[in-house]
């Protein structure tokens, strides 16, 4: 017990010995500057001028993909990054989050090279190779173009019905939404993959 109280004394007085160096080094009068801010994460999915092309709905859950067009401050195509794309989390809290790399290479990954035709972009789906998109700017506005029903149309939604399989989702079929280019009017065709 004695020698418990001896420790306990010596390491107090340890203690104020070491505050006591403290103030001489950093004086009591001395203000401390504050941390400095440390930036928050951001997402690398959020960019500053982008606009809506298309989602993705799944079969699996509410959670979506949108494809946005990335513009330049110019308002043209970004030639470095046209088109981004990354999950809507609205089975969760509705926040944004980065494809991973299995999406990307199996389903809602995309590739896209400058279209033959100078006007825009070719995109094309990892889920749907077999079926070129155009993503072009017509005017003020961005859109996509896919053929729905033979007929050329804006593409605006799809809808993926796929099974989990052990290296990632198998496509079942594909539905198409969007607007017939020349009439307007709401067309939709469900695709099965080649």
């Amino acid at each position: 017990m004695k020698k418990s109280i001896c420790l306990a004394l010596l390491a107090t007085l340890f203690s104020f010995t070491g505050c006591k160096s403290l103030t001489k080094i950093i004086p009591e009068h001395t203000p401390v500057p504050p941390k400095a801010a440390v930036p928050a994460k951001t997402n690398a999915a959020a960019h500053i001028n982008t606009r809506l092309l298309f989602v993705i709905e799944r079969n699996k859950n509410a959670n979506i993909v949108h494809y946005e067009a990335n513009l330049t401050t110019d308002g043209s195509l970004d030639p470095g990054e046209p088109v981004i794309a990354y999950w809507v989390l609205l089975a969760e809290d509705g926040r944004r989050k980065k494809l991973n790399w299995l999406e990307k290479k199996k389903a809602y990954g995309i590739k896209i090279k400058p279209s033959p035709m100078q006007d825009g972009y070719t995109l094309t789906l990892a889920a749907a190779p077999w079926m070129p998109l155009a993503v072009k700017k017509v005017g003020d506005a961005v859109r996509t173009e896919a053929v729905i029903n033979d007929r050329p149309a804006v593409l605006e939604k799809m809808f993926i019905q796929a099974r989990e399989k052990l290296l990632g989702p198998k496509v079942e079929y594909i539905e198409l939404y969007g607007k017939d280019l020349q009439t307007g009017a709401a067309c939709r065709e469900k695709v099965l993959p080649k």
